[in-house]
């Protein structure tokens, strides 16, 4: 499957998520939040070597509640077009993922139905949503009949490589990117069939520059639409795409999380949806044993993690700063310690991001040091220990509940123990680790010699 010319386009920094001027004292403003939000999505992508193997529970809301629910367990019952099977397969797909199961007969069922859907990184909605509009295409007629929406250039780029390897064996079908840079001479229309591109260039090619005839699109795809719907502009952008598209157009919505304004943004451009929802998976601290230091300031906890890190054999540490600027000493000081140190900032590129985590995955590095903004995600085996440096809290310095639970599920994955330890040094510190103690109902102990000693027996 080829893909139209594009030129080698400089992305501005700030336009894609990749880097943010920001001093840590200062709150993040909104769009740096957003920025973060497209960022860490792509950074999901770039670090993922397989499907997540996710335990949630699918829920299942049909548009018509008396058409039988369908759900497959092999490629073969989708009865795809044999080139496209062969590209599944190739691209190493043994069988459906639980999304695939669920959303796949919907999106290739007969007439087209429109769909919403819920999924997280990692759990094969890009290639869901690629097969479905590779299954629609005519490859004898030479225009747009797909177009899929992303939130920034890198993402449209990486769902591009989905097209273009599940599409290998279908050298017909070609493939147009409608982002910013790629300029074509006006007047000239597009004969390729796919195009994906972000919000503003697609709506310029639809309208102003008639590049593309929205009435001949057969499928449009949202991807990511809570990452779209937090960037300024895209949301009245996709609402303007939506409503020059025929009626009969199929519309596939996917979103990681589904807050009110995802809601309300997916019923505006989804009519009569199918709609594919996760039951939240709860995260269990049980295999998570937690505890806390207490110091007088940053150097005594500095201090105090290299005790414990002498007293105990880690296979590999996440520490968590709350700014950018705790997160740059510590690793200098952890380094100068003779620490073999990564540090995860935010104003680093996304690719050098995904670097960093790949080293840290492989074992060369047995400690990395990061922010909240980092830590997303990233799922290492060999962790054992989670240390908070600082406590999470909010932009209003209360505690932030849920970035607790997630940092320190970093530990105690796959079945196994884990341990987390808190630094506490001030009044309003050891505040903060009782209303979490409080809100998830299990205390917190304090670490003292003896509990070294068991935790190191744990360890081995």
């Amino acid at each position: 499957l080829s893909t139209l010319h594009l030129k080698d386009e400089k992305t501005k920094p700030d336009a894609n998520g990749a880097v943010v001027k920001a001093d840590d004292n200062v709150e993040k403003t909104e769009d740096e939040e957003k920025e973060d939000r497209a960022a860490q999505s792509l950074l999901n992508k770039l670090i993922r070597s397989n499907l997540v193997d996710t335990t949630n529970q699918v829920e299942v809301l049909q548009r018509d509640p008396t058409s039988p629910l369908y759900s497959v367990k092999s490629f073969e019952e989708l009865r795809l077009k044999p080139q496209l099977l062969q590209g599944v397969y190739a691209m190493g797909f043994n069988r459906p993922s639980k999304i695939q199961e669920n959303a796949l007969p919907m999106m290739l069922a007969e007439p087209p139905q429109n769909l919403i859907a819920q999924s997280q990184s990692g759990t094969g909605k890009t290639a869901a949503f690629v097969l479905a509009m590779l299954s629609r295409v005519e490859p004898g007629n030479k225009y747009p009949q797909c177009l899929c929406l992303s939130p920034t250039y890198e993402l449209a780029l990486q769902t591009g490589k989905v097209i273009e390897q599940m599409g290998n064996f279908y050298p017909e079908l070609k493939l147009a990117y409608a982002v910013r840079g790629n300029k074509l001479e006006r007047g000239q229309k597009i004969s390729e069939q796919i195009v994906i591109g972000t919000p503003g260039t697609v709506l310029d090619w639809c309208s102003k520059l008639k590049f593309i005839d929205p009435k001949k699109i057969k499928v449009f795809v949202l991807d990511e639409a809570d990452v779209m719907i937090a960037t300024q502009g895209h949301q009245d952008q996709s609402i303007r795409i939506q409503r020059m598209l025929p009626r009969d157009c199929q519309m596939l919505l996917f979103s990681a999380t589904f807050e009110d304004s995802v809601w309300k943004f997916a019923q505006k451009v989804v009519p009569d949806p199918n709609i594919i929802k996760l039951k939240r998976e709860e995260e269990t601290l049980d295999t998570i044993k937690q505890y806390y230091v207490l110091c007088n300031n940053r150097d005594e906890k500095f201090r105090a993690l290299c005790n414990i890190y002498g007293a105990i054999t880690i296979a590999q540490a996440m520490i968590f700063c709350h700014t950018r600027k705790t997160a740059a000493w510590l690793a200098a000081e952890l380094s100068r310690e003779g620490h073999q140190v990564a540090l995860l900032s935010g104003e680093m590129m996304v690719e050098q991001r995904a670097a960093v985590i790949e080293r840290f995955r492989e074992g060369k590095e047995k400690v990395l040091v990061t922010t909240n903004v980092c830590a997303r995600g990233i799922d290492v085996e060999q962790v054992s220990v989670v240390i908070n440096f600082d406590l999470p809290v909010d932009k209003d310095g209360n505690p932030d509940n849920e970035t607790y639970l997630h940092r320190i599920g970093r530990t105690g994955r796959f079945g196994k123990r884990g341990l987390a330890i808190n630094m506490v040094d001030s009044k309003h510190s050891m505040n903060i680790l009782n209303r979490i103690q409080e809100h998830f109902n299990k205390k917190i102990n304090k670490l003292d010699t003896d509990d070294l000693d068991e935790i190191e027996k744990i360890n081995n």
